[in-house]
Order: structure tokens, then sequence, then C-alpha cells
């Protein structure tokens, strides 16, 4: 037998105010923390010996049988997502995502943002058809079964509504979780056809320089969008994750433009009409056209700007004892790849830059981590993205300047103003107890 000694490794020091430590801790250096989490009063942590394994019940009997489909364990009952507009009432109605209950980067689907300004259409996939006329050659339909036959494309994308982050524009921060706040925004991995394949096949003509996308749901949901961006990224998409899109992220088929606008993306999708000027449609003149501080109407912007908000810990959750933590989140762009995330603990006044858990991909979710040591004070934690282009998450006041506030203090569950990208600010007290606040 080897007797192998036990090694102590040197305390880790911290590399920002108020007890921030190096990200490189998480690589290869994790040991250290299991023995450095506290094993005091209140701490789950014990020691082999202290607490020797024991036969539960349910490892005395033989378990449930396996379902064709599988669901979470009922312990993850409250892994939910919230609803606006539980009752079915008509208008729109969100589902937001549960961002403080996951880890890593994928959403799963049942737990993807939705919205639907008319509820779920319940279309027959095998009747369902998609239309591209207009400026275009020669006119083509598509069934579900004739798109299915193309060669198809995988990447990975969130889809970001332009009203997520809503509540933000507040003027005093609202108590609300990261879910409420920020929920509107998940990452998947989308499969089908580009639409470039589409469109060749069609030929446009040269002067079609926007296309109009329309929906198969009872409003007809229509928006304009470039060629240009047609023919980059643009995908009929139709699959999520793996499995055919869920009803309310818009079966049997939609569209996905990697870093733009939710709404934009266009679920049910059936007609796609190629112009030389955009519709000029509701949602696109009416809804997604706030009005700035100098006048002017914030239209026909579709990137969704570089962001970051720290999930865990975050409102709801509590630090039960001083002690090492991990502080995550997730930062995203539409213009490309994260490029760094910097993380504060003592309210912007220093700075540690956060570990990227990898693949670091371009306009999708990317994890960052960083470790920190709790010393039972009051702490704001914050966290600031940078993507490849250069771009940063501006600081509350240039944003404000910028983008200006709501009027009056708006639901966190409900709609006001677009394109919230500034900085999230969670207060920790000495009692572990975490508020939203501006800072």
């Amino acid at each position: 037998m080897t007797i192998r000694k036990r090694r102590y490794a040197a305390p880790l020091e911290p590399v920002a105010g108020n007890g921030l430590l190096d990200r490189r801790a998480l690589l290869g250096r994790g040991i250290m923390f299991a023995g450095a989490v506290s094993t005091g009063v209140g701490s789950s942590r014990t020691t082999a010996a202290a607490d020797p394994l024991r036969d539960d019940p349910w490892s005395l009997e033989t378990g449930a049988i396996t379902p064709a489909l599988q669901t979470p364990s009922r312990f993850e009952k409250d892994v939910v997502r919230i609803l606006s507009n539980p009752n079915g009432e008509p208008r729109t109605s969100h589902a937001r995502t549960p961002h403080h209950l996951l880890n890593g980067t994928i959403t799963p689907n049942s737990l993807h943002f939705s919205i639907n300004h008319s509820g779920i259409p319940d279309i027959d996939p095998d009747k369902h058809r998609l239309v591209i006329h207009g400026m275009v050659k020669q006119p083509l339909v598509f069934t579900v079964d004739s798109l299915a036959r193309y060669p198809m494309v995988s990447r990975m994308a969130f889809v970001e509504c332009a009203g997520n982050s809503a509540g933000m524009f507040s003027p005093q921060p609202l108590q609300a979780s990261v879910q409420a706040l920020h929920g509107l925004v998940s990452n998947a991995e989308w499969t089908g056809v580009p639409l470039s394949t589409l469109l060749e096949e069609t030929g446009i003509d040269p002067k079609a320089i926007w296309m109009i996308a329309e929906g198969a749901d009872s409003l007809a949901l229509s928006r304009s969008l470039p060629v240009k961006k047609a023919l980059d990224d643009a995908m009929v998409a139709l699959y999520q994750n793996g499995e055919r899109i869920m009803p309310g992220n818009g079966y049997p088929m939609r569209l996905v433009l990697p870093g733009w606008e939710g709404n934009m993306q266009v679920k049910f999708l059936r007609r796609l009409k190629l112009t030389d000027q955009p519709g000029m449609t509701y949602f696109e003149t009416r809804t997604y056209s706030q009005i700035l501080p100098n006048g002017k109407a914030y239209r026909f912007y579709f990137v969704n700007e570089v962001k970051s908000f720290i999930t865990h810990p975050s409102f709801g959750q509590a630090l039960k004892e001083p002690g090492y933590y991990e502080i995550s989140g997730i930062a995203y762009s539409g213009s490309g790849r994260i490029a760094k995330v910097m993380v504060s603990a003592d309210g912007g006044k220093s700075w540690a830059q956060a570990a990227l858990q990898e693949p670091v991909q371009s306009k999708a979710f990317t994890r960052f981590r960083v470790p920190w040591r709790w010393d039972g004070q009051p702490a704001i934690l914050q966290s600031r993205a940078w993507d490849e282009a250069g771009n940063v998450q501006p600081l509350r006041a240039q944003f404000v300047a910028e983008r200006g506030e709501a009027a009056k203090v708006p639901s966190p569950l409900g709609f006001a103003n677009q394109h919230y990208n500034s900085l999230t600010s969670w207060a920790i007290d000495s009692k572990g107890e975490i508020k939203h606040v501006y800072a």
C-alpha cells in the first residue's frame, strides 16, 4: 500500500478589493477550495468520519419505471419559468428563464424564455407552408418535410427580447430576481437550413434590400430585416437543442438571426417577402421604436449589445456564512465573442478578471466565474463585459444619459423600454441577504 502525504497549498491571495481571488485558482487548483470552505457552525460540509455513509430509504427498494419522456426530479419542482399572463388573458404572454437556478450555458428547451402576442398556435406541421416571394425570380413554397431534406447546419446562439431587463430603466432599483429582471434571454443550439441557401434558389432581384418575415400566429406578426443579414448567418430553424422546436418557441419553424433582436426572429414562420424598402409593420414602428432623450425614435437598431449579469449569488439567494464562494454569471454580445469579463465586489472600486468557460462562441452565452472569499462584511457585486469588437457594457450614468429612464416605475414583468445593457449590482449585507441596487 502506498501512503500519500497530504499537501497543503498556500492560501489564496486577493487580486481585487473585498476578497476577489485570482481566476487561475479555478484552473487546476480547485483542491484548495475543498479545504478552505468553512466547516464551522451551520456548515453543510462534514468529514467522512463524522458522518458515515448510510442506506437511505431510496437505496433499499427498486426505483420507478423509466418513462418514455424524461422529466426533472420532483425535488426540482421550483425550477420553472415565471409567467406574466398565467390566466391566458387576450394580451401578450411572457415566460422567463430561471437563470439563478441554472448553470452552464445551454438553456433547457422547457425553460427557454418565450413571448407570444396572441397565444401559441396549434400548427399541424404536415399542412404548414413557408412561402418566399416578392422581388425574386422564382417564388417557392416549402413544406417542413422538404426543408428537412436540405443540408442543415447547427450553431449556438442566444435569443434576447429587446424588452429584456426593461425593469432596469426604473429610476429606483426594483427588488426582483435575476429571472424577473433578465429572464427574457436564453441560449440554445439551433439546427436548420441557412436562409441564404433558400434565397439562392429563388434568385434575388438586385434591387431587393429588405425582407418582410411573417408568422402564422393570429396576429401574423411581421418584421422587416435587411437582406444582408439574411444572406449572412440567418437560419430557418427546425430543431432546438436537438429536438423539434418547442411550440412556444416557434414550432414547426422559425427564423434565427444570431445576435439580433428577438422579435425579429419570427416564430411560426410562413412568409418571406423580398422588397426594396422596410414594411414599417406594427411592431417595428410602435412597440420596438422607443423615444430617446433627444426626441428621436430608436428604430431599426437590431443588434443586442454586449451584456453580462451575475446569476450566483443574486437576489433571492443568501450567503449562509463567511467563506469561499464562486461568483458566476452570463455574458453575451450580438457583435461576436466575449473577450473578457471583469468582476467587482466593492461596487466598482476595483476589478478582477473572471475565467471564461470554454468554448467561447460568437453570439452565444459565455459563462464566467471568479473565486471569492467573503469576510461577512457588506459587499456589492458587479460584472462588466467586453466583446471582441471592443464594445463594453456602459456604466449606468452613461447609459441613462443616452437612453433615458422610465417615466414611472415599471413592473419587472411588464413591458417598458428596450435594449438595456448596463451593469447589474447585487448588494450583500452582513447577514448574507442580497438586494438589487444601483452603484
